[in-house]
């Protein structure tokens, strides 16, 4: 078992593309209906919890029938549309258990901007005070290559740090950080906890090529870089089975752990 922190009050979960959509794009019902049991689990034990959600382009253009957009443009539009599917999803499955979800989405000038960041924690936190779930995603409809995160792994890095949450789960279609890409070498083996970030653990990096998402290992580490120079702990781990959740909290080894 793994020693967490004591009294871990406040989570946030980063949850990907390629684990809420089918592979053709559109809005995966049933898993976010799993995703929000164990969300609702956590408040009633008085953990208070952010979302981080991709999916939007990827669900937007599914609705409206094209391939995934490449161009800038293409992304911002099919994201307008992904977001209200993804949102209404999540509306019905929280509702379920009489909670309210927010929206919230953001750019990259909140790490930057005073009033920008002040705002979004002030939001944030009057949210969770309501016992409402914020649902986090970049605003993709007015971010351009400045301003944009460019991945929600940083995106939500950057919440865990503005949130001054205890922990950041990472949760993708990867079971954690491995000495090299197992789908490749069969003798890689996962590392389950990570003190240090060096060069050559930044090296054991494979990133991803799944077309649906934009976050590889890279990204994920770091953005576990960043919140652990905060104290913040990040577990990467597979969002293949959603109780993984529970199990990371209950503190057994699931993924990889970054201690903060």
């Amino acid at each position: 078992m793994r020693k967490l922190k004591d009294n871990l009050k406040k989570v946030v979960i980063k949850i990907g593309s390629s684990s809420i959509t089918h592979k053709n794009g559109g809005v995966n019902i049933e898993r976010i209906e799993e995703l929000a049991k164990e969300i609702v689990n956590l408040y009633n034990k008085g953990i208070k919890v952010i979302l981080v959600s991709s999916g939007a382009i990827a669900a937007g253009a599914n609705r409206l029938n094209l391939k995934r957009p490449r161009d800038t443009v293409g992304k911002q539009a099919t994201a307008a549309v992904g977001q209200l599917s993804l949102m209404n999803t999540y509306l019905r499955s929280f509702a379920e258990y009489g909670y309210m979800v927010g929206q919230v989405l953001l750019t990259k000038m909140v790490e930057t901007d005073k009033v920008m960041y002040e705002n979004t924690t002030n939001t944030i936190n009057a949210l969770l005070d309501m016992g409402v779930i914020p649902i986090v995603n970049e605003n993709d409809t007015i971010s351009t290559f400045e301003i944009n995160f460019g991945d929600n792994d940083t995106l939500s890095a950057v919440v865990a740090k503005i949130a001054g949450a205890d922990m950041l789960i990472l949760l993708s279609d990867i079971d954690g950080l491995y000495t090299d890409d197992p789908r490749e070498n069969k003798e890689a083996k996962m590392i389950k906890e990570v003190r240090q970030i060096d060069d050559r653990l930044r090296s054991m990096a494979k990133d991803t090529k799944n077309i649906v998402g934009t976050g590889g290992m890279t990204t994920k580490i770091n953005a576990a870089s960043l919140c652990m120079q905060e104290g913040i702990d990040v577990v990467i781990a597979n969002s293949k089975d959603l109780k993984n959740i529970r199990r990371i909290m209950k503190g057994e080894e699931i993924g990889t752990i970054f201690k903060g």
